[in-house]
């Protein structure tokens, strides 16, 4: 199936020290799917939830970047309203628009984009892996999570920091509850029983953060915090 946009949405809760990073990496992985890719649009849109530090400004670091700002709550009405308005915006119908969801604590390799378009083209679901930032301070948990983590094809994993679905079967499917966490296992649950088209892909991969304390209940930080 022929893909006219892609839209980036970025959910953030008080990130303004991962944001710069995360929305140049994004921005760099835009320009290379550009010059990849051509007569496909690319868009990016940062939903700031809440935000009471630096957050706005430093969204706003990427010239280009739609910024939309709220009380939502939960990290899933916050992805919700940024697929919503991403999906307005777009100049492409709803079938023809691939939504690329990553976070704000996350790194996205260059050819991010490019490698969920390809995939796109015969999927309407991918679900990606993630790498934890390897420091000098968590060496030992890096370790442990690479013993249970499983990085290639068909991987049983599930990240909102690395997932992508197609704009019509978004809203078939009624999109990202407002979840306080699994926002995006949920989805997934939902999409696998309506049988759509998926692939699990461990050639897409992004690399985020490896700290403990995380802006959810039960993320992926509080997974790492917890491995023994």
């Amino acid at each position: 199936m022929n893909t006219g946009q892609l839209v980036v949405v970025v959910p953030a809760h008080n990130e303004e020290d991962w944001l710069p990073t995360c929305l140049a990496a994004v921005d760099e992985a835009r320009l290379h799917f550009l010059h990849s890719v051509p007569r496909v649009l690319v868009s990016v849109t940062v939903v700031l939830d809440r935000c009471t530090d630096g957050s706005a400004d430093a969204a706003r670091s990427i010239p280009g970047v739609s910024v939309i700002s709220g009380d939502f709550g939960s990290v899933g009405a916050a992805r919700h309203a940024g697929v919503r308005f991403a999906l307005a915006r777009s100049r492409s119908l709803p079938q023809h628009t691939w939504i690329a969801n990553t976070d704000a604590d996350t790194v996205v390799p260059r050819d991010w984009l490019v490698g969920q378009y390809r995939l796109a083209l015969e999927h309407d679901l991918v679900l990606g892996t993630v790498h934890p930032v390897l420091t000098a301070e968590n060496a030992e948990r890096v370790e442990l999570w690479s013993r249970e983590y499983v990085p290639e094809d068909g991987h049983p994993h599930v990240h909102g920091a690395n997932l992508g679905m197609r704009g019509s079967t978004y809203q078939e499917l009624g999109g990202f509850k407002p979840l306080a966490q699994d926002e995006d296992v949920d989805l997934v649950q939902r999409a696998k029983a309506a049988a759509v088209r998926w692939t699990a892909a461990g050639t897409v991969r992004v690399l985020t953060s490896s700290r403990t304390e995380g802006r959810v209940p039960a993320g992926f930080s509080s997974y790492l915090r917890l491995l023994r």
